[in-house]
């Protein structure tokens, strides 16, 4: 397949999964591991399942008999009901599933059962692929996760991501197309997303796109996040080392001061806005 990480296949026992994301009924997650190796990914610690040596964005497994599984479940007693995401620690559309079409699959289950609302989160343009799927699905919205619009900065934090300029043009596509689109700017990245002009920029990207339902957070501090990112930005962004550390050091403070920027800007281009 074309992609430099060689992944592993395997089987699962279950695909609808019970989750605890406030919000949702369940998760939907056809892979183990991401190759587009965010540095900020919250999900490494997923490296602690499926013996995996390899640091995160290094390895993927594909649970072969995913959409099987799901279509037992779908098919099974007690019909489930609520909303899905796909997918919670992964990203169901990452270089792999070009190749092997789980996530298409599941969808393709999921349009029979329309006491399910679907949502998917990616970071990929590879979603325009399924459009048509998608319109069969009876409630179901996309949301992209677009963190910067600086591509030097996204090769580097976001290496096996989609560019965000072509997210922002499936997410225009997906919305001219009558699908709901909304976008996560997650984490907010301290020095490199943050600032003014950043922000000015990116909402006038997604103005552009017809997106006008945006979601944000800022960074959550886990030590093994800090560890990576403090590493990056040493070696490529030393001017914004600074930031990072005083977000790290008072992230109430540091929250604070972006939700009230983002309120501003938000505004401005008449996006609607939520803070998680």
């Amino acid at each position: 397949m074309p992609d430099l990480i060689l992944p592993v296949e395997k089987t699962c026992k279950t695909a609808l999964t019970k989750t605890g994301i406030p919000g949702f009924s369940y998760c939907l997650n056809p892979y183990t591991g991401c190759a587009h190796a965010c540095v900020y990914c919250y999900a490494s610690f997923m490296c602690r399942f499926g013996g995996h040596k390899e640091p995160w964005g290094e390895f993927v497994d594909v649970k072969v008999n995913f959409p099987h599984i799901l279509e037992k479940q779908l098919r099974g007693r007690r019909v489930p009901e609520g909303r899905v995401i796909l997918g919670s620690v992964t990203d169901a559309y990452q270089p792999a599933e070009a190749w092997y079409k789980l996530t298409r699959s599941c969808l393709e289950a999921l349009a029979g059962c329309p006491a399910l609302e679907v949502e998917i989160l990616t970071k990929s343009a590879l979603v325009v692929r399924d459009l048509q799927v998608l319109q069969k699905l009876p409630r179901c919205s996309v949301g992209f996760t677009v963190t910067t619009i600086n591509e030097r900065a996204a090769r580097v934090l976001e290496p096996g991501a989609s560019p965000p300029g072509l997210r922002l043009a499936a997410a225009r596509q997906l919305a001219e197309a009558g699908i709901p689109v909304w976008v996560f700017i997650a984490p907010v990245l301290p020095g490199l997303g943050d600032g003014e002009k950043d922000l000015v920029s990116l909402f006038k990207e997604l103005k552009k796109a017809g997106v006008t339902e945006v979601l944000a957070d800022t960074l959550n501090p886990y030590p093994a996040v800090v560890h990576r990112l403090k590493k990056v930005y040493r070696g490529q962004f030393p001017e914004a080392l600074a930031d990072l550390e005083m977000c790290c050091a008072e992230p109430e403070f540091y929250r604070c001061g972006i939700e009230k920027r983002l309120a501003d800007i938000s505004g401005r281009f008449g996006c609607q806005l939520k803070l998680i």
